[in-house]
């Protein structure tokens, strides 16, 4: 699609196009916000709060701590291996301040994952949470990981709630394994070192890489995307471009149950909320129901970003349905297709429609979204400003207005391209900077996109084109159905056959007679599936997103052919 098309698909009040050298980097962003809204709340976690000009001042400590007290020079990376904590962004931005590049570290990482990471990245320092440190033992020594900071969960808080909280987690619930770091030093002891020093402010440049994002573990060797200052800054601005207008700056409470280390929230949470002075409520363990209806009951928050999976388990939460959603005026999903019974189930709980997007960790990763005066369920909305997308066939050519082939994307977000891996760069991102992403879609006359499945994910039977998402939305419509996935399986007669995965609902029940059934009444022949397995649980990764490649991998260790 050329430029044009896309320019008069914005509502009124939208700009087509931002400015991606608005600001020089990250930490001029960082720097004007916080003084703008320093005395506004930034970031809360276990009750204790801190406002911009307090991330400001201990982020400085910490960036004087790595210049004046360690050997890393601007550029080293440094790993950081954080759940949501009021460390994470003293931390990140300490980090970028004294001139080092992120490499956001997945808390739930193996050994294996960790070790590959650390020297794929070539990672100097690395800092964990303390739970953690145990597999931090193992794999320093096999890396060129020469500074190791630790923290504990609430090192953040006043005196005597730090060392309850810390007493508990390591005392009463075991949650700390042993450990033998005996270089490693002490978050707090870094912060009370750095503390008043004076130390020289980073000035990268706008091509500099901000962060190394690593993705597609689930799909191969994990790869680092590198995610300039520009890439991020742009992708702030085109959030603010396209969500601004309904929100207010130093006035939104927006809960953050996904982790900050994955891009989704790291971008929305960390960068674009910074623009606006935004108030980011960190919830730790998202997976803990009853403790996160417990800390959404203290705030009256007016937005909150999630995905599908999270949306299903909260509005079957009895407790949450009972909260006050008076103020939410937003809802983002992101991260995994949205289920369209889940969107209804969702706005008929809370009140509050559900604005979808679509992005990468390559797009930094919001390449789409739907505007939230206009949405339209069902689609990822139109490319957020100064975005072009089309949709090409097998052989790259470009596709018409609806019809189906893979998406692409070109934008000031799009990754650099993948650290020290030219050949994997240059198989996703072309000369003209456009980024294949993976994912088969169309675009419609009105601009608005739909991404009709994962172009790995698609189901061949006899010869039809079946995708796992239509199947899930169908399925999903069942009462007594809490998660669901399908996914192709080798078939003699048909080349695939489809098998479909079923977790139900507490308390309920459901027969594989009940969703064949349902499946025949909204299908035709060829997407119905042969097979049905019920589970207790469905293989997830980090932020909830159902991995069909482990079920699909699952089969075919059963059929000898893996």
């Amino acid at each position: 699609m050329t430029e044009n098309f896309w320019k008069d698909k914005y509502p009124v009040g939208v700009a087509a196009e931002i400015n991606p050298d608005q600001y020089p980097n990250i930490l001029a962003v960082l720097k004007e916000s916080c003084q703008r809204f320093a005395d506004k709340p930034a970031f809360s976690n276990l009750g204790k709060t801190l406002t911009y000009g307090e991330i400001y001042k201990l982020s400085g400590d910490f960036a004087a701590y790595l210049q004046k007290h360690t050997d890393l020079k601007p550029g080293d990376r440094i790993a950081v291996q954080l759940p949501n904590v009021l460390q994470y962004p003293i931390v990140v931005f300490g980090a970028m301040r004294a001139g080092l590049v992120v490499v956001n570290t997945n808390p739930l990482y193996t050994a294996r994952e960790l070790e590959h990471q650390f020297n794929d990245s070539g990672a100097k320092a690395l800092i964990c949470l303390a739970n953690m440190a145990h597999l931090a033992e193992q794999v320093v020594p096999k890396t060129g990981v020469r500074t190791v900071i630790v923290t504990e969960v609430g090192d953040m808080l006043p005196t005597f709630k730090r060392l309850l909280v810390n007493a508990v987690i390591k005392h009463v619930k075991k949650m700390v394994p042993a450990y033998n770091l005996p270089k490693a030093v002490k978050l707090n002891d870094a912060l009370a070192k750095g503390r008043g020093q004076s130390f020289t402010e980073a000035t990268p440049s706008n091509a500099d890489i901000a962060v190394l994002q690593y993705t597609g573990g689930t799909t191969g060797v994990a790869k680092g995307a590198m995610l300039t200052h520009r890439n991020l800054v742009a992708n702030m601005l085109q959030v603010k471009a396209l969500m601004g207008a309904n929100l207010n700056e130093g006035c939104e409470v927006l809960i953050a149950p996904l982790p900050l280390y994955h891009i989704y929230a790291f971008t929305f949470h960390c960068m674009a909320m910074m623009l606006i002075g935004g108030h980011n409520i960190l919830l730790t363990n998202p997976r803990d129901l009853p403790a996160v209806v417990k800390d959404l009951a203290k705030y009256r928050f007016t937005g909150f970003v999630g995905l599908n999976t999270l949306f299903v388990a909260l509005c079957n939460n009895e407790d949450f349905r009972k909260l006050d959603f008076s103020s939410l005026k937003l809802t983002v999903s992101g991260g995994m297709a949205l289920q369209l019974a889940t969107a209804e189930r969702w706005k008929e709980v809370t009140g509050c429609a559900i604005c979808e997007g679509f992005g990468m960790t390559e797009t930094s990763p919001v390449a789409t979204v739907n505007p939230f005066s206009a949405i339209q369920l069902g689609t990822i909305g139109i490319p957020v400003p100064s975005t072009l997308c089309k949709v090409v066939n097998d052989d790259g050519q470009e596709l018409a207005i609806g019809e189906i082939g893979e998406l692409c994307v070109k934008g000031p977000q799009v990754m650099k391209g993948y650290w020290q891996r030219q050949e994997a760069t240059d198989e996703i991102l072309d000369a003209e900077g456009w980024l294949k992403t993976g994912d088969i879609g169309l675009i419609q006359e009105d601009g608005y996109l739909r991404i009709v499945d994962r172009k790995k994910d698609m189901i061949l039977v006899s010869g039809f084109n079946v995708y796992p998402n239509e199947l899930e939305d169908v399925l999903a419509t069942l009462p007594g159905v809490l998660q669901c996935a399908a996914i192709g399986v080798p078939d003699e007669k048909s080349g695939e056959a489809i098998k479909v995965f079923v977790v139900v609902k507490p308390g309920e029940s459901l027969t594989k007679e009940q969703v064949m059934e349902h499946m025949r009444a909204n299908l035709t022949g060829y997407k119905v599936p042969k097979a049905v397995e019920f589970r207790d649980v469905l293989p997830t990764t980090n932020v909830g997103k159902i991995l069909r490649r482990e079920l699909r991998d699952e089969e075919l260790k059963k059929l000898g052919k893996k």
